[in-house]
């Protein structure tokens, strides 16, 4: 498969993101049947005590009931089978396409238009007609949260940042101490958003100031192929099924490694087990997606930060509101990447904010960056230095 003198990261990534022929996928690890790998995959044991009711809150199965791995060779990295419950991934879902691409939040649709329509509000109107325009929500490709990530300069500046929203902080806070942080503090997020023919080229996430602490990722939609590769671009890497839900934590060596989502792939318009649960979410009042313009309504009372509420509640997502989700997921993959940006006490550097009109087409093709299929070419190179989410 690798071809002397290409690397081997490489050469693997562009068997996997060929189109004709389609690759042989026989190959590609399935954690949800680690048993027929036993010289591969490992049980990992979790810190689950006492996170079982906080893990019900942020729609995760009890944490008694997880399923984790490692893999050897891979020392730090740790694969969770989908812990979220079906009302937890609608939820989050919902969080990802509706909420987080409002402003004060950053994402790739600013650079084209900074007085942008509201993107969840076109993602109502979209699929009523097939010679509709494509809408905002189909052409969102990343979104940040808490401390911005500057992709021209890639670096995080205490001048950029708004507030990271307590729910993600929350989730990862629960992931991260099962896997042996219980430390960790969140202060940064970057959302991913792919398309059936997107990709994600080599990189190791080395931006932040405290790489001691993990990269806690997790993912919903279709499937893709997962690249863990070495500390070297020529260090060969496995390949790794990521399903909806599934969660991955990168820390120590791990958390220096290159990665890459060569391929997302084709869900045949349907939507993953996990997401096709007989019961629905109840209608909200008034029938329709979220409100009127756009879903302007109050964000759900765990995004608010309330005590009591909980993403597991029967009415945390309405029917309408799934049904733009449902739609969008068929041919889609949301992934969300968690990580402290600074050590505690450690100031993040005060510079200069980005400017307002970023580059867009700098943005999507950076090295090693995000590749969108149908506009841009993939760029194999994959410097160390580029940066983008785990997956």
């Amino acid at each position: 498969m690798v071809e002397p003198g290409e690397e081997a990261m490489r050469q693997l990534f562009k068997f996997y993101r060929r189109r004709c022929p389609a690759p042989d996928l026989g190959g590609v690890l399935d954690l949800r049947e680690a048993a027929r790998h036993p010289d591969t995959v490992y049980r990992t044991r979790l810190e689950a005590s006492a996170l079982d009711d906080e893990a019900q809150r942020v729609g995760l199965q009890p944490a008694s009931q997880w399923r984790a791995y490692g893999l050897n060779g891979y020392p730090g990295f740790i694969f969770i089978v989908n812990p979220f419950l079906p009302s937890g991934q609608r939820f989050w879902v919902r969080q990802c396409l509706k909420l987080y691409p409002r402003k004060p939040n950053v994402c790739n649709l600013d650079a084209h238009d900074p007085q942008r329509d509201d993107v969840w509000a076109s993602g109502i109107r979209a699929g009523k007609s097939p010679r509709e325009p494509r809408s905002l929500l189909e052409k969102l490709r990343w979104v940040t949260l808490g401390y911005h990530y500057n992709w021209d300069t890639k670096r995080y500046s205490a001048h950029h940042r708004s507030s990271l929203p307590v729910e993600v902080s929350a989730l990862a806070a629960i992931l991260a101490a099962a896997c042996g942080f219980p430390t960790f503090c969140a202060e940064a997020a970057i959302l991913n958003f792919y398309r059936a023919d997107s990709a994600l080229g080599p990189h190791v996430d080395e931006s932040e100031l405290d790489l001691s602490q993990p990269l806690v990722s997790f993912s919903f939609g279709c499937s893709a192929v997962f690249l863990l590769g070495g500390l070297r671009r020529e260090d060969p890497a496995l390949p790794i099924f990521m399903h909806s839900g599934d969660v991955m934590v990168m820390s120590g060596e791990s958390r220096l490694r290159y990665h890459a989502v060569p391929r997302i792939l084709d869900s045949g318009g349907t939507l993953p087990e996990c997401l096709r649960e007989p019961s629905c979410p109840r209608e909200a009042a008034g029938g329709e997606a979220g409100g009127e313009a756009g879903g302007h309504a109050e964000p759900d009372p765990l995004a608010r930060g309330d005590p009591g509420a909980s993403a597991t509640e029967p009415d945390a997502v309405s029917a309408a509101d799934w049904e733009v989700c449902a739609r969008y997921l068929r041919e889609s993959r949301v992934n969300v990447t968690v990580r402290q940006v600074a050590a505690p006490g450690e100031a993040v550097p005060n510079t200069e904010p980005p400017p307002l009109h970023q580059n867009a087409a700098a943005i999507v093709t950076q090295q090693g960056g995000y590749n969108d299929g149908d506009a841009h070419n993939h760029d194999e190179e994959g410097h160390r230095h580029s940066k983008e989410d785990t997956g």
